[in-house]
């Protein structure tokens, strides 16, 4: 049976179908009555949406705090980001796939009352300029930018142009005033997590954010060593999460997996009088 279901959601997959949303409604103990927009992409269900999730984000994130998701895709985990840091924080969410992007706009206008998440449809990138979007699906469920490492040769047999900002240049020129409240920066970006932290160093190491990190399973492992020592020279300690709750497992280089997607919470050893 699972077998067959397979068979038929490959062949409703073969051509692009622009899908809408469902806006759910969540009743959590400490938020209250919480909506969000439930893209209707069949790869795009089961997200967590519970107050353990929340209060995940509220170990790392307080009131009125400044946050970045890179890679925000519908908005799924920008949403609880957002609702830890307030009405009064700023939650930056980025998402270069238009199609994911329209999903993420509608949940950055409810909740207004608990939120306040300024959608932006660009690509964290090492510098400005136009960047192949690609994809193993036709409507573009997921993906990322292609073109270099392990993803050259991935995700392109759908692919789009997107624009490309340097993160640390946007910011700057943008959002300087509220860099000293920078807490939390979550990438998601299909292997090119490493390459945004690249671009902002500076950031890092002046604000000391907690950092989100993914280890994207088909990743090289010479690419992950290599996230894995860069989040080290910054002095970050890192911790594999799950399920996004308060369990964490302390994470070394030795226990890097071939071939195995999972999230890693990287905290500042030094916060340079930062809180």
């Amino acid at each position: 049976m699972f077998n067959f279901l397979k068979k038929v959601f490959a062949r409703k997959r073969k051509s692009f179908q622009d899908y809408s949303f469902e806006q759910m409604e969540y009743n959590l103990r400490d938020e209250g009555v919480v909506q969000f927009a439930q893209w209707l992409h069949p790869g795009e269900f089961n997200h967590r949406f519970d107050q353990v999730y929340v209060d995940f984000f509220k170990h790392c994130i307080k009131k009125g705090d400044f946050i970045i998701d890179v890679g925000a895709n519908m908005g799924d985990t920008t949403v609880p980001m957002a609702l830890a840091a307030g009405v009064t924080g700023t939650t930056l969410a980025l998402e270069p796939n238009p199609h994911a992007f329209k999903i993420l706009e509608a949940n950055a206008q409810l909740n207004k009352d608990k939120t306040n998440i300024i959608p932006l449809n660009f690509a964290a990138t090492s510098e400005d300029g136009v960047f192949t979007f690609g994809s193993g699906d036709p409507s573009f469920g997921n993906g990322g930018i292609v073109g270099f490492t392990h993803n050259e040769k991935r995700n392109v047999r759908y692919t789009f142009s997107v624009t490309g900002k340097n993160l640390h240049n946007y910011l700057l020129a943008n959002y300087s005033g509220l860099l000293p409240k920078l807490t939390l920066i979550k990438i998601d970006t299909e292997g090119y997590d490493k390459e945004i932290i690249k671009s902002i160093p500076e950031i890092i190491d002046q604000y000391r954010p907690y950092l989100i990190v993914e280890y994207f399973g088909p990743s090289l492992m010479e690419e992950k060593w290599e996230l894995f020592d860069l989040l080290a020279s910054k002095k970050y300690v890192q911790y594999k999460i799950n399920e996004f709750d308060a369990a964490k497992v302390s994470f070394e280089r030795k226990d890097i997996v071939a071939k195995r997607t999972f999230n890693v919470l990287a905290i500042p050893t030094e916060k340079n009088g930062h809180s």
